[in-house]
């Protein structure tokens, strides 16, 4: 029969947070992978864990994988443990998990703190819609690919960003998104923990003042609905009425449907669209 694999979140900061259910889970199973053992040996100390550990991180993913769930399939139990938060999330457990699913393997998960749940729920930003973009990507044209793809999100987006590299990723944000909401959350359950709601301009300045310290989580406010109306219907406003009807019924919309349309697009009544086309 074969092993699980169990998906074990550790603390971000405060160890407080760890839960009993996963300190028994690591006391339990046969094996620990950990994304840096000189890490995680602190936390298995702290807790009394003397279960053994191998390595599992971003530059052994594949490979590694491989001989984890060999292990598994003889029957092995193994907890993934990341340095900090829930594995898999931003981090090459979803590698190891995919590749489980692949062998039939069963997975599960033991959840507990996670950086970005964290910080929405402190940012005062709506938390019903949002996206997740972890840590932007380091080369230029994917980075700006992406940028672009969240200057009409409308969800709230949340990044993940080091102090390096703070002021450079807040002037992108600023020249891509303009000015918007932002929650900046820092060292998040530690003793310093902050957590600042200003705008991107007011952390530009603030950060011209004062130097980056800690990890950061951006949770930045979505275009609202509203604005996106108001640039398409501006957008609409640089052609004719009768060129935006052409437009529509040459797809074969009826003109009735076609005067609903245009009306719709620009922000008015149909009557006043009918009426400018007499």
């Amino acid at each position: 029969m074969a092993g699980i694999l169990y998906l074990c979140a550790t603390p971000i900061g405060n160890l407080n947070d760890m839960s009993q259910r996963i300190i028994d889970t690591l006391r339990d199973v046969d094996l620990i992978a950990a994304e840096d053992t000189r890490n995680s040996i602190k936390l298995l100390n702290h807790f009394n864990i003397d279960t053994p550990m191998t390595s599992y991180h971003e530059y052994n993913k594949v490979d590694k994988a491989k001989t984890l769930i060999g292990k598994l399939k003889e029957g092995i139990n193994i907890a993934l443990i990341t340095d900090a938060g829930t594995p898999a999330i931003s981090d090459p457990g979803e590698v190891l998990v995919r590749m489980c699913m692949d062998e039939g393997i069963t997975v599960t998960s033991l959840p507990g703190p996670c950086a970005l749940i964290t910080a929405l729920t402190l940012s005062g930003l709506p938390t019903r819609r949002f996206c997740f973009e972890a840590f932007l990507p380091s080369e230029k044209k994917e980075r700006k690919r992406i940028l672009e793809e969240l200057k009409n999100e409308s969800r709230t987006i949340i990044l993940y960003e080091a102090p390096h590299h703070l002021k450079g990723t807040l002037k992108e944000l600023f020249d891509t998104l303009s000015d918007r909401k932002i929650t900046l959350c820092r060292e998040l359950t530690k003793k310093f923990e902050s957590i600042m709601p200003t705008t991107i301009s007011g952390a530009m300045s603030y950060y011209e003042e004062n130097d980056p310290r800690g990890e950061y989580v951006l949770v930045i406010e979505g275009k609202s609905f509203k604005e996106q109306d108001e640039e398409k219907q501006s957008g609409f406003a640089e052609i004719s009425i009768e060129d935006h009807m052409k437009m529509y019924e040459e797809k074969g919309i009826e003109r009735k449907e076609a005067m609903k349309l245009v009306a719709k697009d620009r922000g008015v009544s149909k009557r006043d669209i009918y009426n400018a086309l007499l």
